[in-house]
């Protein structure tokens, strides 16, 4: 076990790391009327009521649109989506056409689509919590895509019997 100072912001993201997160692309119509989309591993379920949810993200160019504007969508990737994850990360290699359902934007493909309104921002840190009231959903069945130090990994489950031992 590696034992250090939790202000070391190497070893905290390191340890953060540690933590098996899915892997979605934020979307949003900027003042322009373009779709910006970008990767984003800092997303959470808040409450069932009303239905919120939160993206955290530090000084980038969606926190500043995200600032001026209303809305965003969340688009929860499938684990046969690491290129789109890579590319709206900052490695640009697709041509993505998005799909518009209940007035948002999301990649095709995912496994699950959620359409916000924003209600509350939260400074936090170097960061900007951006809390949103669900007014879309749908999802499908699938495998997601995961995120692990460092990483992309997919999740293997798969039913067993249950044993018993006597």
């Amino acid at each position: 076990m590696t034992v250090g100072v939790a202000t070391d912001p190497r070893r905290f993201r390191t340890a953060m790391g540690r933590f098996a997160t899915g892997v979605t692309v934020i979307t949003t119509r900027t003042a322009e009327g373009h779709v910006h989309g970008m990767t984003a591993n800092g997303f959470l379920s808040v409450s069932l009521d009303p239905p919120l949810i939160l993206v955290s993200l530090g000084a980038c160019t969606m926190a500043r649109h995200l600032e001026a504007g209303d809305r965003y969508a969340v688009t929860v990737l499938s684990a046969e989506q690491e290129e789109v994850s890579r590319h709206f990360g900052g490695r640009p290699s697709l041509s993505v056409e998005f799909t518009s359902e209940g007035g948002y934007d999301f990649v095709p493909g995912g496994l699950a689509f959620i359409g916000c309104r924003i209600v509350d921002r939260h400074p936090a840190g170097d960061h900007t919590l951006f809390l949103g009231e669900v007014e879309h959903l749908a999802y499908r069945d699938g495998a997601p895509l995961l995120f692990y130090t460092g990483s992309y990994r997919t999740l293997h489950a798969g039913l067993t019997e249950d044993v018993f031992f006597y």
